[in-house]
């Protein structure tokens, strides 16, 4: 399925139409339908009014419940996925603030407990020193004098130990030369002294080695309920459970290739000498 970035997010409500219809057109009142679908007759509603989010399993019994054809059940799946994701471009966020974005993720990070970060191309704020977070930010045309002290501010948690952290990076983001040879090496420094956090899972795969598995772009999962992934131009949030258990399936193969700890450790000094070097 092809998505247009303008529709992303925007059919809830036609989605929430569409299941009323089927439901009249069936024949059944509100709390027939609850009843056949093992509901209740207030979250029937609440899905039919848009204030709801449908999960699959809602719509499957839904579907069913009303003998819907299959070309309507391929519409019915095709707008769920659309309504369950959201684009956010870069020049949007820049028009806000990019601050604002660093709010929002503040927030996220605040209500999850378990995140999983694989990180393709570059480091991410959680783990950047300040002269790396500059260095990202340094072709922004906005000021970004904010957005640097909130991704300093966001860093704190990780040393929330009811929280649980896997990072996983390419060699391609640890040693891309976003800063000079001696910066560069104590970013790498940093990367390796957060190995020791407890509850914080670092692991990096070294482009040396067989990897079958070509992963095309950044992205976290929090929770096992949403997933976001970067390109240059912007972020996709995803909340699709398929999305979701298809991103935590491409991390459990990356952590495959990854080394960790003392390993990782390793490697990570071998690469902060050869920058200092």
């Amino acid at each position: 399925m092809t998505f247009d970035p303008e529709q992303l997010g925007q059919p809830k409500q036609e989605l929430a139409a569409l299941l009323k219809e089927l439901r009249k057109r069936a024949g059944l009142t509100g709390d027939r339908l609850a009843r056949r679908c093992n509901m209740s007759q207030s979250k029937i509603s609440r899905i039919e009014n848009g204030k709801a989010q449908p999960s699959l399993l809602d719509l499957e019994r839904i579907l069913r419940a009303v003998v819907a054809p299959p070309e309507v059940i391929e519409e019915v799946i095709a707008l769920a996925r659309l309504a369950n994701t959201e684009w956010q471009d870069l020049r949007s966020l820049r028009r806000r603030g990019l601050e604002k974005k660093q709010t929002e993720l503040a927030a996220l990070e605040s209500s999850s407990t378990e995140f999983r970060f694989f990180l393709l191309s570059m480091i991410t704020g959680l783990l950047s020193t300040p002269e790396y977070i500059r260095a990202s930010l340094a072709h922004s045309p906005t000021d970004v004098t904010k957005t640097i002290a909130r991704k300093l501010e966001r860093q704190e948690v990780l040393y929330d130990t009811k929280k649980q952290f896997s990072f996983i990076l390419t060699e391609q983001a640890v040693r891309w030369p976003l800063l000079p040879p001696a910066a560069m090496a104590m970013q790498i420094d940093r990367l390796a002294s957060l190995t020791y956090l407890p509850n914080v899972k670092l692991g990096v795969i070294p482009i040396a080695g067989y990897k079958p598995i070509v992963p095309m772009d950044t992205f976290t999962v929090y929770d096992n309920t949403l997933a976001t992934v970067e390109n240059t131009t912007g972020v996709v949030i995803l909340r699709d459970p398929r999305d979701i258990e298809m991103h935590l399936e491409l991390f459990s193969t990356l952590e495959g290739y990854a080394l960790f700890g003392a390993e990782a450790r390793a490697l990570l000094t071998e690469w902060a000498a050869a920058c200092r070097s």
